[in-house]
Order: structure tokens, then C-alpha cells, then sequence
């Protein structure tokens, strides 16, 4: 099957993308915007690799839950020069945001964010901007997804969705957010207005 994949990509499949759950592009309706909190792109490629899901649990590849042998990671990723890779077929279910991933795209963006103290209370704002290649590429990006998935009206922030919190890593006692990307620093009255993707309330 011939999946839509953007020109400006290069695909470069995760190891396990095969095992991820299949899925019909009609199913796609949402798009979710993530940073990577971490430093660079092969660092972010090292973490997507891992195996996080070893099966040993009920519902293993049975459409429930997480396949056995595969990890977390988006289908997107654009670095800051604006180079943009495919690490998920479309037509499969890439882990990248909880409650949401059957009907959902993943893009990640190169980005500290809270690198590398994620949960320290003094390390809660990730202000790193996004530069203007990589906004541009992103862009380009979206509009080529919604012009391949007529069912892709929505996006929204991670930190919008996964509300969870968590205890300190420096004080226990208190409570960050579990996630914060993409962060203060998006521009999203700019994707919006270029995209034409309605914010999720």
C-alpha cells in the first residue's frame, strides 16, 4: 500500500514500525504537536528505539494496548534546520500520546524543552524558540497531510492533552506537570492561521 509521505521527509522507519497496530487513514482526525525534550534528533532517534512494551501483559497485541516489542515515538520528526523524517507508516499507530493514538498524527519538534531535568521544579520552563525552518517545515508538513486526509481537521499541544502530574524529582513533596511540550514558545496563532486546523477547546 502507497502512503502518503510528505516530499521534503526522508522515511526512516523505526525497527518495530511493522508491529505497530494497523489502522485506516480514515481514521485520522487530529493532529498533535510535541518538542522532544532532547537535545538533538539522534538522541531523540536512540529513545524512540527502545523497547518499552515487552508484552507481559493482558491485551498485548490484541488492539487494546501498547504491541509487544515496540516503544514510544511519533510518526513525524522535524529537526531545527527545518530536515524532517517519517518514523511511522500513517497507516499505523505510533505511542506518542496517551488516550489519543488510534486516531491521531504525532509531530515532534527538535527541542530542549526541559532537557534534562524534566521533573525539577526549577527547570519548569522551557523556553528554547522554534526557529523559523523548522516553523516552515512544519507547515509545509501539515499542509500536505490535510491535503492527503480530508478527515484531518483538528490539532492540539500535548500538554493539552496529558494533564497528568507528577512528584518533584528535586521535592517530592510538590507536583510538575507531566508534560509541557510543545511550550510557551509555539506559534500557534501562526500554524492555525497557515494550516486552517482547528484547536482543540
Amino acid at each position: 500500500m502507497s502512503l502518503p509521505t510528505a516530499a521534503t521527509c526522508q522515511v526512516n522507519l523505526l525497527p518495530y514500525a511493522d508491529r505497530l497496530s494497523p489502522r485506516s487513514l480514515v481514521e485520522i482526525n487530529l493532529l498533535v504537536i510535541h518538542c522532544t525534550e532532547l537535545p538533538d534528533l539522534q538522541t531523540a532517534r536512540e529513545y524512540g528505539e527502545i523497547i518499552h512494551y515487552q508484552g507481559d501483559y493482558p491485551g498485548a497485541n490484541s488492539g487494546s494496548g501498547p504491541e509487544k516489542g515496540t516503544g514510544n515515538s511519533g510518526h513525524f520528526y522535524i529537526d531545527r534546520d527545518g530536515h524532517c523524517e517519517q518514523w511511522v507508516p500513517l497507516n499505523r499507530v505510533a505511542h506518542h500520546v496517551r488516550g489519543f493514538n488510534q486516531r491521531s498524527i504525532g509531530i515532534e519538534l527538535v527541542n530542549r524543552g526541559r532537557y534534562p531535568d524534566w521533573f525539577d521544579t526549577r527547570s519548569q520552563n522551557n523556553h528554547e524558540p522554534y526557529p523559523e525552518a523548522q516553523v516552515e517545515a512544519l507547515i509545509t508538513l501539515i499542509t500536505f497531510l490535510c491535503e492527503k486526509l480530508p478527515g484531518l481537521v483538528e490539532i492540539a499541544g500535548h500538554e493539552e492533552l496529558d494533564r497528568d502530574r507528577v512528584p518533584a524529582s528535586d521535592q517530592p513533596e510538590l507536583t510538575v506537570a507531566r508534560k509541557t511540550d510543545p511550550g510557551p514558545t509555539f506559534p500557534w496563532a501562526r500554524i492555525e492561521g497557515a494550516t486552517g486546523l482547528v484547536r482543540l477547546p
